[in-house]
């Protein structure tokens, strides 16, 4: 009886044991087979080594346990701060430049076949790519033009770079420079170069200028002095015409014998009139002067 009791016991124990052990590998198994996929994620499962699926929609999600893994590629913008490096500019000056630049994954299936989905290989090529367009744009510039329109290099950054890394499905949102400048052993002497060189232009413009000033005062004085005796010209023709008008207009008037006393008369009033233009002036006649009989009624 004994016996039979402990072995109702036994095999008991091991039918709870086995559906112990049943419920912890469900348990394992259903949690494992649950994925989970953020707002700002990519998650992308794999079976022996190949990609399955890649999850962009936020919730969750199923998997085959043990069958399948997954791991997640970020969505959101990345910031990553490009190394300093030296570049060489056209007249082989050394300059330093500084910059960093922020992307974002838009296909992550392109992303993990070319990139295997690392993060840090990304950035390793990113950093690459913006040497060699910051080496290339910088080589093509003077150091003076770089440095007066350093705020005009991202712009040519960006559109090499943007172009490089569309290859990854990685888009460049921005690429900005921090720094750009001289190595310090040299900064002084090329900005005390670059100052005397500005002035040497200043002072070539400002001759020019002068020159040019001069000029335009030059061919100014002289159309004002040909204008000057073209109009002089035009009133001594007006002048004599207008005399020579007036003569006329006197002499019909006083055409005849009648009106020639008259006109003698008004004639020799008006060369008084000159004669005295000024108040002292004296006027001294002779007895026999035309004027002087007019004065006598003679």
């Amino acid at each position: 009886m004994s016996e039979n009791t402990e072995k109702n016991n036994n095999v008991k124990n091991t039918k709870i044991l086995i559906l112990v052990i049943t419920i912890i590998i469900g348990l394992f198994l259903f949690n494992n087979s649950i994925v989970i996929t953020h707002a700002n994620e990519y998650t992308v499962v794999r079976q022996f080594g190949k990609i399955v699926s890649i999850r962009s929609e936020p919730g969750p999600s199923l998997i085959i346990p043990i069958l399948q893994g997954t791991y997640t590629l970020p969505k959101n913008i990345q910031y990553y701060d490009i190394p300093v490096s030296d570049v060489i500019t056209k007249d082989k000056q050394a300059m330093i430049i500084d910059s960093f630049t922020t992307w974002k994954i838009v296909d992550p299936h392109k992303f993990v076949t070319t990139l295997n989905g690392s993060i840090s290989a990304a950035e390793s090529r990113i950093g690459n790519l913006a040497y060699n367009v910051s080496k290339n744009t910088i080589s093509t510039l003077s150091q003076a033009e770089i440095i007066s329109g350093r705020d005009k290099l991202a712009g040519s950054f960006f559109e090499g770079f943007s172009t490089e890394l569309s290859l990854y499905r990685i888009e460049l949102v921005s690429i900005e420079t921090k720094k750009i400048d001289l190595p310090s052993v040299n900064l002084s002497a090329v900005y005390e170069r670059m100052i005397s060189e500005r002035q040497n232009i200043a002072a070539q413009h400002i001759a020019e200028g002068e020159a040019e000033a001069r000029k335009i005062r030059t061919e100014a004085n002289k159309n004002i002095s040909i204008k000057i005796s073209e109009a002089d010209a035009l009133a001594e023709k007006l002048i004599a015409e207008g005399e020579a008008e007036y003569m006329r207009i006197l002499s019909n008037a006083y055409n005849d014998a009648s009106k020639a006393d008259f006109y003698y008369f008004v004639r020799s009033l008006d060369a008084a009139r000159k004669s005295l233009k000024n108040s002292d002036t004296t006027l001294i006649l002779t007895e026999d002067s035309p004027i002087a009989k007019i004065f006598y009624g003679q």
